[in-house]
């Protein structure tokens, strides 16, 4: 069975079109990649590429991808509404198909080794983490790139792997392998930032909220509107649906609509499932049931997904 491994790389740059197409192009050029989704966003300053193929051409791709990016990103001119700490910001690997958490973990350290040999700090999290403070991406990248430069001064933030010295160009990377999540955004017809970030304390873990929820508000300046952005980390255990409806229920105490939403980069088919049975309240619905489910070949044998 062909193993197959997927990445969702976040660099710091989505206003500069002609940029992104640059570190795009450092992948498209590896045979037997499947690029899924290029997906940037003005506002957050900030695009996700999505990837995969077999473990050895994702990791060789995902080094020409940071080579580029390092290249052409100068985070000390970085303007965005969303947290990020370097150029190339996070780089999760998934284990998709054939192969299990550890090999996964193999393929984010070496990538960290080659990040770190570049000059760059490195924090490994979730399932490849070496220190038990470090497993969640927002205990990492607290204070952000503005605040690396003293977080490197303190013992207990040594990076994993490259100089504990600050790289004002290029920042810090974290890597690591974790559960496919959801990212999952509501956007609201507000220009009130106030309302999206009391609706992201209601709804994330930190602050009371569902147990498998992160969420910020944000400032949708182009648009006119502010917006939930949510990392949704187990959809099994805290699906779609009851947090849309929690984010429309806040919304509406303030008087607020919600302007739409956004799925932003691939969606496992079982996150979309409770999705139909909750809103077509068909119980029993399966995605064995969807025609197009019938041609992947997913064939017995296949790991779980890695734990949240």
């Amino acid at each position: 069975m062909k193993k197959v491994l997927l990445t969702e790389v976040n660099i710091s740059e989505g206003r500069d079109a002609a940029l992104v197409n640059r570190v795009a192009e450092a992948i498209r050029r590896f045979p037997g990649l499947r690029v899924l989704e290029v997906t940037s966003d003005a506002d957050h300053n900030r695009t996700v590429l999505t990837y995969l193929g077999e473990p050895q051409h994702v990791l060789q791709a995902t080094q020409a991808l940071a080579a580029t990016a390092l290249e052409l990103i100068d985070m000390s001119r970085h303007k965005g509404s969303h947290p990020r700490l370097g150029a190339v910001d996070v780089v999760p690997f998934v284990p998709v198909r054939g192969m299990g958490v550890a090999e996964a973990v193999e393929v984010a350290r070496a990538f960290g080794r080659f990040m770190g040999s570049r000059g760059v700090p490195v924090y490994y999290y979730e399932e490849a983490a070496l220190h038990p403070g470090r497993t969640l991406l927002p205990e990492i990248r607290r204070g952000e790139y503005e605040g690396l430069s003293e977080k490197l001064k303190d013992p207990q933030w040594l990076p994993d792997e490259g100089p504990a010295t600050f790289n004002a160009k290029s920042g810090a990377v974290v890597t690591g392998v974790r559960f496919p999540l959801v990212a999952f955004n509501v956007n609201l017809r507000t220009r009130d930032l106030a309302v999206a970030q009391r609706i992201a304390r209601a709804v994330r873990h930190s602050s009371g909220g569902y147990r498998h929820v992160r969420a910020l508000g944000l400032a949708l300046e182009a648009e006119g509107m502010v917006q939930v952005s949510m990392n949704l980390t187990n959809y099994t255990l805290t699906p779609i649906p009851r947090v849309f409806e929690t984010v429309c229920a806040e919304a509406a105490r303030d008087g607020v609509s919600v302007a739409g939403t956004e799925l932003v980069g691939p969606v496992p088919l079982a996150a979309l499932e409770e999705i139909v049975r909750h809103y077509l309240q068909a119980h029993k619905f399966s995605m064995s049931q969807v025609v197009e489910t019938a041609l992947l070949d997913s064939g017995p044998g296949d790991p779980e997904p890695c734990p949240a």
